[in-house]
């Protein structure tokens, strides 16, 4: 294996942390990141953001905050029939 570089490690970023790419780009990829430690802090943040986004999308929203926006949007339907 060869070690990929920044510039491909960091293009591939997003497909590698949620292991979309191919087997030996996965491999360069993670040994990139063990020397790298710039590329490695920003899958760190990469990584963070993406549990965070996923966290906040499995929380359910208030029901009144539920209630107003279904509202508004019934309200901009109705407008544009």
């Amino acid at each position: 294996m060869t070690d990929c570089g920044c510039d491909e490690a960091r293009r591939d970023l997003e497909e590698y942390l949620r292991n979309e790419v191919c087997h030996t780009q996965h491999s360069d990829i993670t040994e990139h990141l063990a020397t790298c430690e710039a590329c490695r802090n920003e899958a760190l943040v990469a990584r963070t953001l993406t549990e965070v986004v996923a966290r906040a999308c499995r929380e359910t929203a208030p029901e009144q905050l539920r209630d107003q926006v279904l509202s508004r949007l019934r309200a901009a339907q109705a407008t544009h029939h």
